[in-house]
């Protein structure tokens, strides 16, 4: 499959930018006339947000302090600090993990005009606790030199017998493929998404081991001829300074799942953000959520982790725009979390380690 030759965004990974940002997290670096503060804790690297924060920062006159860390580790700080938590705003990725966020009560309602006017409702809290930053979908990748795209229609068809041996997947314990079988539990039902995962785990190539780039790795070495894994990290791969990612990224193709007239649409997830229940700066809280779905930062937070932009009508990045447009499910994505125990519970029944 031949593509265009991906160039870096204009506001993608540049290590000196990064570098000049990322001073907001230091107290001296930020204005002595700021007007109160908004404390952040990101599962999402600094490079990936602090720019934007800094940015924040000049433009309102507002002190952001940043702790970064994994996303689970954060989540039970948070839970560990409770009503004496410093936090103010919550970052993380998968509407699974956020609503833990919610059901742990570390997060709070709140909502505003500017959000609900820009943000879709199926890629927000149904209750106000959370908002979507940044959209990934987890698709398809195959290698066109051993299957063809007119082989491929839906997630569902992944189960067929003629796909054995033939799929690389990563394991049940990652929130990304719990988050994808409870979309699909609300879509076909228990019974029949449990028999789907008991026909997709009889066509493992291999047990599954290691995160979605390398499922995408081994669909390029020939390990399988399919892989299951987010956008951004293929799009990661054909911007990578390496020669050995980019030649993965060239070795295989993407197909968008479930896009006829009557099917749901391609699995879709984000990168969101609450305030948190413990809030001191809810006013600074919401006005930093509402500058980080205005037009220009959704531009610059879709370019630099390779994903689409929650706010309609910005385009995505190049990265992604080379393959075009796609359906994707609209199913709130607050069923995500609701279904999260029980698809949990049918990965352990269907074999999917």
């Amino acid at each position: 499959m031949k593509r265009p030759t991906l160039k870096m965004p204009l506001h993608s990974f540049n290590k000196s930018a990064s570098v000049l940002a990322v001073s907001l997290l230091t107290v001296s670096s930020l204005s002595v006339h700021a007007s109160g503060e908004v404390n952040v804790y990101s599962a999402r690297s600094e490079a990936l947000i602090a720019p934007l924060l800094d940015a924040y920062s000049k433009e309102n006159q507002v002190k952001v302090n940043l702790i970064t860390g994994k996303a689970d580790a954060l989540l039970s700080r948070l839970k560990s600090e409770g009503s004496a938590s410093p936090a103010d705003v919550f970052i993380t990725v998968d509407a699974g993990r956020l609503y833990r966020a919610k059901e742990a009560g570390v997060l709070q309602a709140f909502e505003t005009d500017h959000l609900n006017a820009v943000i879709p409702e199926y890629l927000r809290d149904r209750d106000g606790y959370w908002y979507g930053l940044s959209q990934r979908a987890r698709v398809i990748f195959y290698n066109p030199e051993k299957v063809s795209a007119s082989s491929l229609s839906s997630y569902e068809d992944l189960a067929d017998p003629k796909w054995k041996g033939q799929i690389c997947i990563r394991s049940s314990s990652n929130i990304y493929n719990q988050s994808l079988v409870a979309s699909m539990i609300d879509a076909n039902g228990e019974a029949e998404t449990l028999e789907w995962i008991k026909g997709l785990v009889a066509n493992f190539a291999r047990p599954p081991a290691g995160g979605d780039t390398d499922q995408l790795k081994a669909a390029a070495a020939g390990v399988c001829d399919i892989a299951v894994a987010n956008t951004y990290y293929f799009g990661r791969l054909g911007l990578s300074s390496k020669a050995e990612d980019r030649a993965v990224y060239d070795k295989l193709a993407m197909f968008w799942p479930n896009q006829t007239k009557s099917d749901r649409g391609a699995h879709v997830n984000v990168s969101g953000i609450g305030i948190t229940a413990s809030s001191k700066n809810k006013e600074n809280a919401q006005q930093l959520i509402e500058f980080l779905t205005n037009e220009q930062s959704q531009k610059w937070y879709a370019n630099v982790n390779n994903e689409y932009p929650v706010v309609e009508g910005i385009a995505p990045p190049e990265s992604l725009a080379v393959f075009g447009e796609f359906k994707s499910d609209t199913v709130s994505l607050s069923v995500l979390g609701e279904n999260n125990r029980q698809a949990v519970k049918l990965m352990d029944q269907g074999g999917w380690k």
